[in-house]
């Protein structure tokens, strides 16, 4: 069994910058991600135009505007930006732009999921974090803590390890047995003990398996947890809160995308999406 990571182990790390952002909009009661997977089409009709840049910039931004004061972090999904070639990715960095200019207290997270040998993520880091200027970036273990170096050096960035991921056949590989443990709580385990000497590691444990969120919670002590799965994954959200939260009744990450955003296809979608991050932000905090 994984040894139970005392809260006071984890508290004594050093915070990075991108940690520090999310402890100041904890303590707002705000812990709502935005996931900005601006899907071009699923966008309202009523906004686009002739450039798809514009037309995603514009839409990621009306979002933002809408629900800046009620979320932790806002976390778009390079892929549904890649898939628009070049104006999708111009969109990508406007809008982290926009964040940065406008809004520079809330993190961004790169949801890239990357993770290879370490001159490749070299050039991944290149691109998430000085080219884009993102506050986090997602990154897979599968190469192992060596591999992943240049991302945990660097010290002022998020860190954010799949650990026990959300969708339904995640099981395949992250539930195998080493020894008598499944290897999420193995990967956990290595994250708290040994990756995270900046203080800037998190950890992926999906609101679709609360029971396996709680367990990852044990033994990761106080680090932070991105929870994906709510809303249209259909996570439940009491059973995610109190599994996942830490000593603080903090340390939460609590991600919801198509839920939010394409609340409403119409010409209301903002106001649709603030009242969705309203009441998710209000339910999270009542069953902390």
């Amino acid at each position: 069994m994984p040894r139970e990571i005392p809260q006071s182990e984890t508290l004594k790390t050093p915070k990075s910058e991108f940690v520090a952002k999310l402890e100041n909009r904890w303590q707002q009661g705000n812990f709502v991600c935005v996931g900005l997977d601006s899907d071009f089409s699923k966008i309202p009709l009523g906004i686009r135009t002739d450039s798809i840049e514009r037309t995603m910039t514009v839409f990621n931004r009306a979002i933002i505007e809408a629900t800046y004061d009620l979320v932790c972090a806002y976390k778009p999904n390079i892929a549904f930006y890649e898939a628009q070639g070049e104006q999708g990715m111009r969109a990508l960095a406007r809008t982290i732009n926009f964040i940065k200019d406008f809004h520079p207290d809330i993190p961004v997270i790169l949801d890239a999921k990357r993770g290879d040998i370490g001159n490749t993520n070299l050039g991944y880091i290149k691109a998430a974090f000085d080219e884009l200027r993102a506050d986090a970036v997602t990154v897979h273990p599968y190469l192992g803590r060596e591999a992943l170096k240049p991302f945990l050096d660097r010290q002022d960035k998020g860190i954010i390890v799949l650990a026990r991921t959300s969708n339904p056949g995640a099981g395949e590989f992250q539930d195998l047995l080493v020894g008598e443990n499944p290897l999420y709580q193995i990967v956990a385990r290595n994250i708290a003990e040994s990756w995270n000497e900046n203080g800037n590691c998190a950890i992926v444990a999906g609101a679709t398996y609360p029971q396996e969120l709680a367990g990852i919670r044990a033994v990761v002590g106080d680090l932070p947890i991105l929870i994906p799965g709510i809303g249209a994954q259909k996570g439940d959200v009491e059973a995610s809160i109190k599994a996942g939260k830490d000593s603080r009744n903090l340390g939460m990450i609590v991600n919801s995308s198509r839920g939010i955003i394409f609340a409403s296809g119409g010409a209301d979608f903002a106001e649709a999406a603030r009242q969705e991050t309203e009441k998710l932000r209000e339910e999270i905090n009542r069953y902390r």
